[in-house]
């Protein structure tokens, strides 16, 4: 399984429609290539380079997409914005909020939420101070499963189609990025067992991280919830049982709220 569109699958597909078109440029657009060229932009998508060049001044138009000084491309605040509207992303934030907060207080390490968004997880809502070193994921990010913690929590309680996807397409951040199938599959089998994750600077340099589940209605992992820190915190790990312990008053609210496995976007 992969994200990306086989160079030719949309340009050459009769009938497409203008709307699957549309969201066929916004889908090449990712954690590694949030800003792109028209010419990148039509590679990706496999569209003629002529469509995506319509397409995508319609979609600045709109405001879906925004163009630097340089004359990339990247995702528009309207993106972000209609988002955030989405009934589960809404709840999960508001009930996360303060939990959230409570964590933040203890360390000033950034605190964030993610959920399962494809082969990608989406960062829903992150609290960082001016302490907090400089990490990617901000709300909205769309981050490597394999290469964070809060994805690899997903990825360990997640379904064998899940890791499967995931284990089969294993891209390389840093030189500390897992990259062997063999390799991550141990280890998803240790998160599970633990009950927590731990990376060290596998997505960027100078970055750890330690996450733990969110459980919803039914009892089954909806979410995670995780810290960010700078690599010299070698008291990382220590935070784990503090985050499964919020982790369980936060589930429980979450379960009480109605928000289940099937209330996800995947």
């Amino acid at each position: 399984m992969s994200e990306r569109y086989t160079p030719g699958m949309v340009g050459t597909t009769a009938g497409a429609s203008v709307t699957s078109r549309a969201l066929a440029v916004l889908d090449t657009f990712d954690q590694a290539h949030r800003r792109q060229s028209l010419a990148a932009i039509a590679r990706r998508s496999g569209m003629p380079l002529t469509t995506v060049h319509r397409l995508v001044h319609e979609l600045e138009r709109h405001g879906a997409l925004a163009r630097g000084v340089d004359g990339d491309y990247e995702i528009g605040s309207k993106i972000w914005r209609l988002g955030t509207l989405a009934s589960v992303h809404v709840e999960l934030r508001e009930v996360a909020l303060p939990y959230m907060e409570d964590l933040y207080e203890l360390g000033n390490d950034a605190v964030q939420i993610a959920v399962l968004d494809g082969l990608r997880c989406l960062i829903v809502d992150r609290i960082a101070g001016s302490r907090t070193i400089e990490v990617l994921s901000k709300p909205g990010s769309r981050l490597p499963l394999h290469a964070t913690g809060v994805g690899k929590v997903l990825v360990a309680f997640g379904g064998d189609e899940l890791q499967e996807a995931v284990l089969g397409s294993l891209d390389r951040y840093t030189d500390s990025t897992i990259t062997d199938a063999a390799t991550l599959r141990s280890q998803l089998l240790s998160i599970r067992s633990q009950g927590f994750a731990v990376t060290r600077e596998e997505l960027a340099p100078g970055a750890i991280s330690v996450a733990v589940p969110l459980r919803g209605k039914g009892g089954a992992v909806i979410a995670a919830l995780g810290l960010v820190s700078s690599s010299e915190n070698a008291e990382i790990t220590r935070m784990a049982p503090v985050l499964q312990i919020s982790a369980a008053a936060l589930s429980k609210k979450l379960a009480q709220s109605g928000l289940s496995e099937a209330s996800r976007l995947t």
